[in-house]
């Protein structure tokens, strides 16, 4: 499913740390109703709901407490608590896909888009492509270094971005995926820091390691679940997790891997993301299965019993409040409480 959605629109654990806490919910006025009023009403709310985006890929809240929802086609989205704005190609953020959000020492916010690099200084969007030196408009990856330099994952490979100046880094060529939507032979999808300093790099042939002074790989051959990366995550002991896209989720202890499937209580093989909470609860979507959290010693799953209405879940966020975020097919979600609740365009954003 994801992949199809993904090829139409590219082209253009509870106090452990799964259960996200809940903010607080407007309780409506009780009144007496007979059915038939409930369910006209039922069919009102129903027809009144607008998704904020039909895919919400990127959630990211800044330091001021702004949310930022970056989509698969609607440009980015932001909620400062009193009202949602959009931005997209007329209020010149030129950008549609979202790929990348990330916030600078300076509270500068960047965004990783199929038109190239975005920043956003609180009044204007600047934006940065090849003719500037970026690798390739296409942005997979974003993320910023400990030392603030920001490094990019295109279609064509690696920049660094001092802010000035874009610098070329070179990686191994991979293979083209056939079976995407995009790839090419040295197209990146995620970047990562580890907390040594080494940055990781995934791409379809596995991971590449940079120590600093030199390029290692980490693929099929060494135990690695699938050489296809979508997102790499380090945990609180120091593991780093892959999540892969034909064959789930595996963690990797500096010596081994560890594997996840059916056994574990995790079905279904297509994994887009990782995201660590405030209390080290693991989480990741399995496309057709719902999202899973891993608290340190079992698995929790969302799905459809707990009102997830998308098979297709991209991205998470648990929020300063506590409070767990879900995007992706179908727009935006909450959890609130063990259930999942739709956000639309009027929220609730309570």
């Amino acid at each position: 499913m994801l992949r199809t959605i993904f090829l139409l629109l590219c082209v253009l654990c509870i106090p452990t740390g799964c259960v996200a806490q809940s903010g607080t919910i407007k309780k409506e006025t009780e009144t007496q109703s007979s059915p038939a009023m409930e369910s006209v009403d039922a069919q009102k709310k129903q027809v009144e709901f607008q998704p904020l985006s039909t895919f919400v890929r990127r959630i990211f809240e800044d330091r001021n407490g702004n949310f930022w929802f970056g989509t698969n086609g609607d440009g980015v989205f932001r909620y400062d608590g009193k009202g949602l704005s959009q931005f997209s190609v007329d209020e010149g953020f030129e950008g549609l896909a979202v790929r990348g959000i990330v916030q600078d020492k300076d509270g500068k916010l960047w965004f990783g888009t199929e038109r190239g690099l975005t920043k956003y200084d609180g009044k204007d969007f600047t934006h940065f492509t090849k003719t500037d030196g970026l690798a390739h408009n296409d942005i997979w990856a974003l993320m910023i270094d400990r030392e603030g330099i920001i490094w990019i994952g295109t279609y064509e490979g690696v920049n660094r971005f001092d802010g000035k100046k874009f610098t070329s880094f070179e990686l191994p060529e991979s293979v083209v995926d056939p079976n995407r939507g995009v790839s090419s032979t040295r197209i990146v999808h995620t970047i990562m820091q580890d907390s040594t300093g080494k940055m990781w790099f995934g791409s379809n042939s596995g991971a590449h390691i940079y120590d600093g002074k030199s390029l290692s790989n980490l693929s099929e051959k060494d135990g690695l679940c699938d050489n296809n990366v979508n997102d790499m995550l380090e945990d609180n002991d120091g593991n780093i997790w892959f999540a892969t896209h034909y064959k789930g989720v595996c963690r990797y202890d500096g010596k081994s891997f560890t594997n996840f499937g059916e056994k574990e209580g995790v079905t279904g093989t297509e994994v887009w993301s990782l995201y660590k909470d405030q209390a080290g609860g693991i989480w990741f979507p399995v496309e057709n299965s719902g999202m899973y959290c891993f608290d340190g010693k079992s698995f929790i799953k969302y799905d459809a019993e707990q009102g997830l209405v998308s098979n297709a879940i991209q991205c998470a966020l648990e929020d300063s409040e506590g409070r767990m975020w879900l995007g992706g097919y179908k727009g935006l979600f909450r959890i609130e409480d063990k259930s999942v609740v739709r956000v639309g365009k009027n929220g609730p954003w309570e």
